[in-house]
C-alpha cells in the first residue's frame, strides 16, 4: 500500500530530511525499518525523531531520488510494533537526542519582545516562537478532539489575540522547557537497552581441529556454535554463556549482576556474554551463543518495557484528557465571573494533563533503568505495579531459598578396602570431565580433600542415567539408583536401611559400583542461602502478608526449614505440575501472588501469578515467562526491587495527588480572577517541571 504523508524538509549534497506521519504512531516500529533502510545500497546511516515524525538520511549523494521513490512505495504497515520480545522490537534505537531548540526559540522570544516596542514586530517573533505548538495543537483538535495539547495552543493563541506577548512568550518557554525535561529524561532511561543493542563484541578466538592439529582462530562471534571452545584474555568481554574448562581469572561482572567486585572463575564456574576479563585467561565450553545469550535476553527483557503502560499509567492519560473540557468550563465560568479575557487567558494556562500525563512514565522509565544498572531486569511499568500490590510470596525452594547447588556432605562405603575419600577420589576421576551438577560438587569436594587421580579408560556418559568407566580392568557404574540396580543389575539389598535413612534426611545420593558390587553412596545435600531469612522478614516489613514454600520435600523436612525462616504455608511432596494449581488457588482466594522460581517447570507458575520473578541462574523458559528477572545470584534482590516498585508507585501517587491538588488551587484562583495569564503558566508550569523533577531523581533502595 503506497503512501502518500511524505514530505521532502530539507536536503544536501549528501543529506536528507523527510517528514513521515507514520513514524509518530505509537504502535509504528522503528528499529525494523531503520534496520532495513540501512541494508540498502547508497544508505550510510539513518536517524529517527519520532515525536516529529522526521526520518533523516546520509547517504553516497547518487542515493536521494531511490530514496524518496522508496519512501512512497514503501508498505508501511508491516513494520507495527510486534508483541513478542524480539529484539528488533526496540524502537527507541536511532532516535535523535533531545534538541534544546525549542527551549532556545521560545526563550529567545521571551527575552527579545521585553526590548522591542513595535506590536508588529513582537507578534511576528511570538507567533515564530510559537508556530510549532500552534500547528500541533491544530492538527490534534481536527485529529483527536480536546486534548492538553489543545488546550496549551489555545492558551497561548489567547494571548497573543489579546497582545499579551509576555504571557504566550512564557506559557511557551515553560512548556517546551518541560518537553525538553521529559526527553531528555526518557533518553537517559533507555542508555541501558541502546547500549545493549549493539554489538559489544565482533570477534572472539576459538580453539578449531585444522589437519590433526588444535589451532587458534579469530572469527566472527555471529559464526561460534553450540560447543565450540572460545578463548578470552584480559582485557577481553567475554562473547557468550558457557562453563570454563580450563583457566582461572578474574572477571569483571558489574554490568550484567552489578556486582562491584571482580570475581575470581575457574574450572567448572559458569560465565555470561557482556563480563569482561580483568586478569587471566580462560577456555569456556560454549553454551549459549548469538541471541540466546545473557546479554541478547536482557536487550530483549528492557526492549519489552520501554513501551509499556501500566494501569496507572493509562488511568492518569484517560483523566488528563477527561479533565481537559474542565479546564475549559472553568474559562467560561471566569467570562461570566470577570467579564474580561484576561481571566479567560489566565484559566487557559492551567491544566491537569501535563503532570498527570508526563510524571507518571518519567518515573516508571527511571526505575526500570535503575534497576536495569543494578542487575534487575523489570519488563514494565506493569511488573512494577502488580510487584507492588503483591501480598503473598511463594517461593519454589530449590534454587530460590537454596542456592541449588549440591554439596558432598559424606561419604558411605559399602567395602572396608575403600576408605571414603577413596571413592571420591575414583567418582572424581571418572566424572572430572562432565558439566552435571553432581559432577561438579563431586569434582569440588574432591579438590577440597586433595584430589588423587585415578587412571581409568574412556568415560562413557549415558544421558539421564550416569557414566561408566573401566579401572584396574574392572568396571566402573557411577549414578542413579535405576542406572545400578535395574541396568547394570547390581543388587541393593544389603543397604536398604542406610540408603533409606539418608533419603528420609532429605540428602541426595550418588551411587558408585565397582566390579558388579554397590561400592558406597555419596551424599549431597542443596545449601540454604545464608540471606533467606533476612529476605522473607524485609519482604514482610514490605507488605507480605502471606510467605509460602513449595518443595518435593517429605513434609517433616519441609516443616523444619519453614520454622527456621519463617515461612507461613508449606506444600510439601510437591510435584512441578501442582505449582501453578497452588496459585491459581492462592489468587482464587484475593491474593495478589508473586512467584519465585527458576526451573523449566516453573514456567506455568511464573506465568499465572500476578507477578513472576526468576532467579538468575534459572532455565530459559522461566526468565522468558518471568516478569522480572535477576542478573545476580543474590535473593536480597528479590526485596530490593519489591522496595524499588512500592516506593516508586508512592512517589507517583504524590505526583498525581500533588497534580489534582496543586493545579485544582491554581484553576480556582484563576477562574476567579486572583492571577494573571503570567503568574497562572509560572505556578502552573513550575509545579509540571518540579514534578517531572522529582520523577527523575525516582527512588532509592537500602541495600
Amino acid at each position: 500500500m503506497a503512501q502518500n504523508n511524505i514530505k521532502l524538509l530539507h536536503k544536501t549534497q549528501k543529506r536528507v530530511r523527510f517528514y513521515l506521519e507514520d513514524l509518530k504512531k505509537e504502535d509504528f516500529n522503528i528499529s525494523s525499518l531503520v534496520q532495513y533502510l540501512q541494508s540498502i545500497n547508497g544508505i550510510n546511516s539513518v536517524r529517527v525523531n519520532k515525536k516529529i515524525g522526521s526520518i533523516v538520511f546520509e547517504h553516497d549523494g547518487k542515493a536521494f531520488d531511490t530514496i524518496e521513490d522508496l519512501l512512497k512505495k514503501l508498505d508501511l504497515a508491516r513494520y507495527k510494533v510486534c508483541d513478542t520480545f524480539l529484539s528488533d522490537c526496540i524502537d527507541c534505537v536511532g532516535e535523535e537526542k533531545p534538541s534544546l531548540n525549542g527551549v532556545l526559540r521560545a526563550s529567545a522570544a521571551l527575552g527579545a519582545e521585553r526590548f522591542i516596542d513595535n506590536d508588529i514586530a513582537k507578534f511576528a517573533i511570538t507567533s515564530y516562537a510559537s508556530k510549532p505548538l500552534l500547528i500541533e495543537g491544530t492538527k490534534e483538535l481536527f485529529t483527536e478532539g480536546l486534548t492538553s495539547k489543545v488546550l496549551e495552543a489555545t492558551a497561548v493563541g489567547v494571548s497573543i489575540a489579546r497582545k499579551d506577548y509576555f504571557a504566550a512568550n512564557s506559557t511557551n518557554a515553560m512548556l517546551e522547557l518541560g518537553e525538553y525535561i521529559e526527553e531528555t529524561t526518557v533518553h537517559k532511561s533507555d542508555d541501558l537497552i541502546k547500549e545493549l543493542a549493539k554489538p559489544n563484541v565482533k570477534k572472539a578466538w576459538i580453539e578449531v581441529e585444522e589437519d590433526g592439529n588444535v589451532v587458534q582462530k579469530l572469527v566472527d562471534t555471529a559464526r561460534i556454535k553450540i560447543g565450540d571452545i572460545v578463548i578470552v584474555g584480559a582485557g577481553d568481554t567475554i562473547a557468550i554463556d558457557g562453563h570454563i574448562i580450563s583457566g582461572t581469572a578474574s572477571v569483571n561482572q558489574v554490568s550484567m549482576t552489578g556486582e562491584s567486585e571482580p570475581v575470581t572463575k575457574q574450572r567448572g564456574n559458569r560465565v555470561i556474554s557482556g563480563t569482561v576479563v580483568e586478569e587471566g585467561r580462560l577456555k569456556i565450553w560454549a553454551e549459549y551463543v548469538g541471541e540466546d545469550t545473557a546479554t541478547a535476553r536482557i536487550k530483549n527483557y528492557i526492549a519489552s518495557s520501554l513501551n509499556e503502560k501500566s494501569a496507572v499509567g493509562l488511568k492518569a492519560t484517560k483523566l488528563a484528557d477527561k479533565l481537559v473540557p474542565v479546564t475549559l468550563g472553568l474559562a467560561g465560568v471566569s467570562y461570566f465571573i470577570n467579564k474580561d479575557f484576561e481571566s479567560v487567558a489566565a484559566v487557559l494556562q492551567a491544566d491537569y494533563s501535563c503532570a498527570l500525563k508526563l510524571a507518571t512514565p518519567v518515573a516508571f522509565k527511571s526505575s526500570i533503568s535503575k534497576a536495569g544498572k543494578d542487575g534487575i531486569m523489570i519488563k514494565g511499568a506493569k511488573s512494577i505495579e502488580a510487584l507492588n500490590n503483591a501480598d503473598t510470596f511463594v517461593f519454589d525452594k530449590t534454587g530460590t531459598l537454596t542456592y541449588g547447588e549440591l554439596e558432598v556432605e559424606s561419604i558411605n562405603s559399602f567395602d572396608k578396602e575403600w576408605k571414603e575419600d577413596d571413592i571420591l577420589n575414583l567418582t572424581a576421576s571418572a566424572e572430572e570431565h562432565y558439566f552435571h551438577p553432581v559432577a561438579e560438587a563431586v569434582v569440588k569436594a574432591a579438590k577440597e580433600k586433595g584430589f588423587i587421580h585415578m587412571h581409568h579408560e574412556e568415560v562413557e556418559f549415558i544421558v539421564a542415567h550416569g557414566v561408566k568407566t573401566i579401572v584396574n580392568d574392572k568396571e566402573v557404574v557411577i549414578g542413579s539408583r535405576h542406572f545400578l540396580e535395574d541396568d547394570e543389575k547390581i543388587d541393593f539389598s544389603k543397604y536398604e536401611e542406610k540408603i533409606e535413612e539418608s533419603l528420609l534426611d532429605g540428602k541426595t545420593l550418588l551411587y558408585v559400583g565397582y566390579d558388579k558390587k554397590l561400592l558406597g553412596t555419596i551424599e549431597m545435600r542443596d545449601k540454604v542461602r545464608e540471606n533467606a531469612k533476612e529476605t522473607l522478614a524485609k519482604l514482610r516489613s514490605l507488605g507480605a502478608k502471606k510467605l509460602v514454600m513449595l518443595t518435593g520435600d517429605i513434609q517433616e523436612k519441609a516443616d523444619a526449614l519453614a520454622n527456621d525462616l519463617g515461612i507461613d504455608v508449606v506444600f510439601a511432596n510437591m510435584r512441578p505440575t501442582d505449582k501453578a494449581d497452588i496459585v491459581k488457588k492462592l489468587k482464587d482466594e484475593g491474593s495478589n501472588v508473586a512467584f519465585v522460581g527458576d526451573g523449566i517447570n516453573d514456567a506455568p507458575a511464573l506465568m499465572s501469578a500476578h507477578v513472576g520473578i526468576s532467579m538468575s541462574k534459572g532455565a530459559d523458559i522461566a526468565k522468558a515467562t518471568a516478569d522480572i528477572g535477576l542478573l545476580k545470584d543474590d535473593l536480597a534482590a528479590i526485596w530490593e526491587v519489591k522496595e524499588l516498585a512500592n516506593k516508586t508507585m508512592k512517589l507517583i501517587n504524590y505526583n498525581f495527588a500533588a497534580t489534582v491538588g496543586i493545579n485544582s488551587l491554581i484553576l480556582t484562583g484563576a477562574t476567579v480572577g486572583l492571577f494573571s495569564p503570567v503568574t497562572t503558566a509560572f505556578l502552573h508550569n513550575g509545579t509540571t517541571i518540579g514534578l517531572l523533577l522529582n520523577s527523575m531523581k525516582g527512588v532509592n533502595v537500602k541495600k
